[in-house]
């Protein structure tokens, strides 16, 4: 019967640590594995990755490009076709249903409907933004636009 107490790790599974500085004997002694001198024989913090062992360092070297606009919008951007896949009991979707089923994360800054595919039924649709070709194919298969401010 196996019991929490005769519990053991796999044979090969665990390894003794690595002693070092215990003599010469054990083959880790003397240098405790660090070699002769130097500045990684040393105590103390660590050299960076980013070192290049005194010369001016890559990113350094190399200019800054671009900036960030602050004022950028976020829009995210949803097809005729995923409207058409999705909710197929419902006849008005809008931003809240997209987020819930995951079809976009969060609009920040508005959601955009764009035009390709084509729509099967009418659909009221509730967005930020239109395409000329999206609002063209959903008044055309019977649906309606509503543009949120």
């Amino acid at each position: 019967m196996n019991e929490l107490s005769q519990l053991k790790p796999a044979p090969g599974s665990t390894k003794k640590p690595k002693r070092i500085g215990r003599g010469t004997g054990s083959g880790h002694g003397k240098t405790s594995c660090k070699g002769h001198k130097g500045q990684k024989a040393r105590s103390g913090p660590k050299i960076s990755p980013a070192f290049e062992g005194g010369q001016m360092p890559m990113n350094r070297r190399l200019p800054k490009r671009g900036f960030t606009n602050v004022f950028k919008k976020q829009i995210a951007t949803l097809n005729l076709d995923d409207l058409d896949r999705m909710a197929l009991e419902a006849s008005e979707i809008n931003v809240l249903v997209w987020v819930a089923e995951g079809r976009i994360k969060k609009a920040k800054d508005g959601v955009k409907i764009l035009g390709r595919g084509e729509l099967s039924r009418p659909l009221t649709v509730r967005a930020h933004l239109f395409s000329h070709t999206a609002k063209e194919k959903i008044l055309s298969a019977g649906g309606k636009i509503e543009e949120i401010a």
